[in-house]
Formats: structure tokens, sequence, C-alpha cells
């Protein structure tokens, strides 16, 4: 485990609660006579598992001197699978026909979209289906293509639906709003409506109740980002609740240990112990998967995209010394890619070695104008690598594109370069130069198609355990960096950026180098082979 860890421990260390009021435990009696259809206690009863009511106490206990809750917001990140939607359900019952409900009150579900705002809004309407004293005291309005509603009559206290595709919502002024799964939420606008909404009430309630999501720059990696700086300490803010139940990211993903710290629920039996192993066990060879496992079982917080294109632990396991001796007697392949004004640059050797491994070095290039503030913007030690010889610092804001000629000659006088691939779009006057000096330039446009089968070749090479490389950070930095999509009918791969300040120049030169090496392999006639005596013709 990490020094600095986010767990919730006060859930677990039996911590006194303040309830100086009562009103902790007013909650937790109310949640407790509730019942639910899926329960299997006696009559149904509504069940709360000790973590639970540890969390239920914690948000209704603590008091100001005059009544008003401490905690005004919570952001309670829990995997699937431990009954995150029941207990929202609850807690905005205990806001709509419980003792926290306010005349006239709004109680609100917001969700993505209208499908899975009906998904919380239907648990609390069977949940009142199966009191006959509740359907009594409400009215449930549910019909498919209609608002969702459920009424309590007596305080005109209303439970409605929300979603953030359907645009703001202004005039709300919501007594308790449920924020249903924030990492899908398509924009800002509806947040934005919800949040001054709730300001202009005397003790709202905000409660978003989220699986991890994907992306740095987003609404929930925003709120996820400031919840995590609570919870470690790094902010203050008695009025904001984290409950961030996740793996950290050193952990082993494949220890269940790890499963039951992330998942409260495992102790109790939900999730199912034996389909988390299941999943576990399909992730072990698929990146993909084990990044859906990482992000829905285990909360791991995803930088770039659902399907991640490399197994960074099996590309972190093929470190290599360099022995460029040798590595001059094999065929090298050049991958170059150039930059717009003010980006970096990037040339890349693969060498293809007898038995189909390939070992790849960088030399990457960064303009040497304000390396401190690009620096910060990119969120890379750029100093640093400068000082441990990592990249090439170049004057001026942009990169001089005689220097990475120099380079690529410099290479090329003391290996069996084979190719040097280059997009001609911003390198015509280079390629032309390099020709003229008789060196084995090629024309490789960075189209989708080409980038799609060169994206395929260095996947393929990186997660088959055939890449070799001496563990350049930089170089690593660029490979993790990598978000992938991949075209639905052709397979084909797209490798882009995660946010505008990722850097992967390095691994878009290493997949025209890679996929040049991997070309040339597959072209290699066997008649060409030196121990070939001749042509044979059965």
């Amino acid at each position: 485990m990490t020094s600095a860890s986010a767990f919730p421990a006060w859930i677990y260390d039996a911590s006194p609660i303040a309830d100086p009021l009562g009103y902790g435990e007013r909650a937790v009696q109310f949640l407790r006579r509730l019942r639910h259809p899926n329960s299997d206690a006696p009559g149904g009863a509504f069940q709360l598992a000790p973590w639970q009511e540890r969390i239920v106490r914690r948000i209704y206990g603590p008091r100001h001197p005059d009544g008003r809750r401490i905690v005004q917001n919570v952001f309670f990140l829990v995997p699937r699978g431990n009954r995150k939607t029941s207990l929202a359900a609850a807690l905005a019952l205990l806001h709509t026909i419980g003792p926290e409900r306010v005349p006239a009150g709004q109680v609100l579900f917001a969700a993505a979209d209208r499908d899975q705002a009906g998904i919380g809004f239907r648990e609390a309407a069977n949940i009142v289906r199966m009191d006959s004293r509740l359907i009594a005291a409400t009215r449930i309005y549910d019909a498919y293509n209609a608002p969702k509603l459920i009424k309590y009559t007596a305080q005109d206290v209303t439970l409605r639906t929300l979603s953030s595709d359907g645009g703001a919502a202004h005039g709300l002024t919501p007594t308790f709003t449920l924020i249903d799964e924030i990492h899908i939420w398509k924009g800002r606008d509806l947040w934005e409506a919800l949040r001054s909404g709730a300001a202009k009430v005397r003790d709202s309630l905000t409660v978003i109740a989220t699986t991890a999501g994907r992306g740095a720059e987003t609404l929930a990696s925003e709120q996820y980002t400031y919840a995590r700086r609570v919870a470690l300490g790094e902010i203050d803010n008695p009025a904001y609740l984290p409950i961030l139940f996740q793996a950290e990211p050193d952990d082993d993903w494949q220890d269940e240990t790890v499963w039951h710290r992330a998942n409260p629920g495992l102790a109790h039996g939900f999730p199912s112990i034996d389909g988390m192993r299941g999943l576990a066990k399909e992730a072990e060879n698929k990146p993909a998967d084990r990044a859906a496992f990482l992000q829905f079982n285990l909360n791991v917080w995803q930088a770039n995209s659902r399907d991640p294109l490399f197994d960074m632990a099996t590309y972190d396991a093929r470190v290599f010394e360099p022995e460029f001796d040798a590595l001059a007697e094999l065929p090298c392949y050049l991958g170059v890619d150039m930059s717009l004004s003010g980006d970096l640059t990037a040339v890349v050797a693969a060498w293809r070695h007898d038995d189909d491994q390939i070992t790849v070095h960088p030399w990457l290039f960064v303009p040497g104008d304000d390396l401190k503030g690009r620096a910060d913007r990119d969120g890379l030690p750029y100093e640093e690598w400068r000082d441990a010889g990592l990249i090439f610092v170049t004057p001026g804001p942009i990169i001089d594109a005689g220097l990475i000629e120099d380079q690529i000659r410099e290479i090329c006088a003391t290996n069996d370069v084979q190719e040097i691939a280059v997009d001609p779009h911003l390198a015509r006057r280079l390629m032309q130069s390099l020709h003229d000096d008789g060196l084995p330039v090629i024309e490789y446009r960075q189209t989708p198609l080409n980038m799609g089968v060169a994206a395929g070749d260095l996947e393929r090479t990186v997660n088959g355990d055939l890449i070799r490389h001496d563990d350049h950070a930089a170089l690593r930095q660029h490979f993790d960096s990598v978000v992938a999509s991949r075209n639905p009918t052709s397979g084909l791969i797209r490798m882009h950026k995660g946010k505008k300040t990722d850097r992967i120049d390095g691994a878009i030169a290493a997949a025209m180098a890679v996929s040049r090496a991997c070309a040339a392999e597959t072209n290699l006639s066997k008649y060409n082979a030196p121990e070939a005596e001749g042509l044979f013709i059965f």
C-alpha cells in the first residue's frame, strides 16, 4: 500500500461518530423499517450492512449548533455490485417520506440519461410498493415516456428524475440531489444548474454516487480529484465527505485482499467473489479487460481510453541493457514523427532480431524556450529528463529540422538502417535532403490505414513479449499516454492523446519503425536466406 491512502478507515475503526441530536440514529432506524423486494431478511426488511450504517450515521449525525447538517456534499465512490443504487434510493426516500423531508421539498435523481435515471427511480418506487402504508401515502408516476415522479401527498414533497442529456433544468431548489454515475455525464449544464439550485436551499444535501471513470479533463475527474484531496487531508472541508473505496495505484490487482478492501460488500456476499475471480482470470492477458476490471471492480480511475493499447506491465518487464555495438549488426528501421511549431519531434529506431524480437530506442527533441513552463503545462519533468540525457533540448521556440537530419545521419553512420519512414506532410525538405545523400528514406503517410496497421504491429510487439527497450522514462511516458480507439468495422486502431497536454510522439514514431521492421520480416523470401542454394521446383 502507498503511505498516502484515501481509504475511509473510519468506517471500520469503531471510532465514535457525533450525533448530538440523534438524527443519525433516526435515519438508521427509518432505513431499517423500509422493505426491499430482493431482501432475504425476515419480512423483506431493508438490509443495512454495518459499513453502510456507518456511512448513514456519518452523513446525518454530526450537526451544527442550530441543527443543520455539517455534511452538505458526499462523494461516494464504490465499485459495481456493492448495492450503491439501493442505498442511494433509500437515502432519497429518507428525504421524500422520511424524517429528513422538508414540506414542498424537491428530491432529485440526476443521471447521464433517462434510462440511467430510471434505474434509481425504480429502486425507490419498488421500495415504496413493498409497504401498503407507503403506497397509501404516495403517488407514483412511472409511465415509460413521461416524467417519473414519486409524490408524498401530505406535504407535497416530490422525487423526480433528470438526465444530463436533456439539458439544464434551471429554477430547481433541491433539498436532496443524487448525482448518479457522474463519470458518464455529458457536459456540465445540468451539474451547474443543480449546484446553483442547491445553494439556494438551507441544509440541502448532494450525494455523488459513482464508480470510477476515465480521463483527466472531465467533470467527473474534477470532482474525484477534489474528493481525493479532501480524503488525503490536502484540503480541509468538513462539509464535504469523501468515501472512496478503491485500490491504490501500486496495489496488486490480482490480490483478493485488495478486492475486499475496494469492495466493502464482499464480506457480506455482494458482489460475487466467484464472478470477480472469473473476470480477473480473463483479464490476465487482455489489457482492455484488465482496464475494465481495474475501473469497475477495483475503482481505479483510468487516465486513458476504455481500450488501452499497451499492457504496460508487459512493457515494463522487457527492460534490457542496451548493447549498441551488437545492435549495429542488425537490420534497423527508423520512424520519424516531425513536429508542428513548438511541439516535440521523435526519431525512434527499431532493430529486428533473428528471433523476431524488436529493440527500440528513441531520440526525442523538445524546444528549449520556457522549458519550465512547458514542463508545468504538460506535467512532465523535462528539466530532469534533459539533465539525465533522455531528451535533446533545442534552442529557440521551434525545432530546427537540420538537427533532426544530423541525428538521422549519425544513426545511419553507425547502424544498418534499411528504411527511414517519414510522413512527407511536415518533412518534404528533410526527405529530399536525406534522399540526395543516398539514405533509404521512404514516404510513410500517417493516414488512418497506415497508422492503423502500424498501431496493430506495435500492439502485438509490446503485448506479445517481443519488445526490448532500455527503460527510457520519456518513451515509456509516451507509450502510457496513448489513447486507442478501434474501428468496429475494419478493426483498425487509431492512436491519439487522452488530453491535449499528453505527449505520444515517441509512440507514433515507434509504431512507424516497428511496423516497417515487421513488414520487412513478413516480406522476406526464404529464397533470399543465405543458406538457400537455389530455386527448387516440386
